[in-house]
């Protein structure tokens, strides 16, 4: 089953992603939708070093409906920050130290700190221990690396890692 399906979660995904940019939900959309699902993986198999396992698909649940909350809010916060005074900007950059050590989990966290507006993942250390992060507005940069680590870097370490 593994081999004709290599992953189970990506697949769905790839097809509601095919869905929500067709706007769509006609029988040939999903038909298509499916088919691209199960394609795409199939095809680009070679192309995944490591096999993608999934510890605690609830936390996975949790991570990205938290992180689509605080997209939203960074959203409303770095709009009022730019109609504000923007010289009142605390502008600076972090280095993040990393407790992730598989590509997935750290491509995902680089990945969650840049959709959220305000915040940009900027490069990954070559010992891959660091990540810098600047973020548009931060008076305390210990701050910004606790809250990181906290809401995203700990749930993605359960979810893909062993701990």
């Amino acid at each position: 089953m593994a081999r004709l399906l290599p992953h189970p979660i990506l697949s769905p995904t790839l097809a509601c992603l095919w869905l929500l940019l067709v706007n769509s939900i006609t029988p040939g959309q999903i038909f298509l939708g499916l088919l691209l699902g199960w394609m795409i993986p199939l095809l680009t198999l070679r192309f995944w070093p490591e096999a993608v396992t999934i510890r605690k698909p609830l936390t996975l649940l949790r991570y990205i409906g938290l992180l689509l909350i605080d997209i939203i809010m960074a959203n409303f916060t770095v709009a009022r920050l730019i109609l504000g005074d923007p010289d009142r900007l605390k502008p600076i950059f972090v280095e993040l130290p990393l407790d992730l050590t598989s590509d997935l989990a750290i491509s995902l966290l680089a990945n969650s700190i840049t959709l959220t507006p305000g915040t940009v993942s900027a490069r990954l250390s070559e010992d891959r221990r660091y990540l810098l992060v600047h973020a548009l507005n931060e008076a305390d940069p210990d701050a910004l690396i606790a809250t990181i680590k906290r809401r995203y870097e700990r749930p993605l370490q359960e979810i893909f890692e062993l701990c």
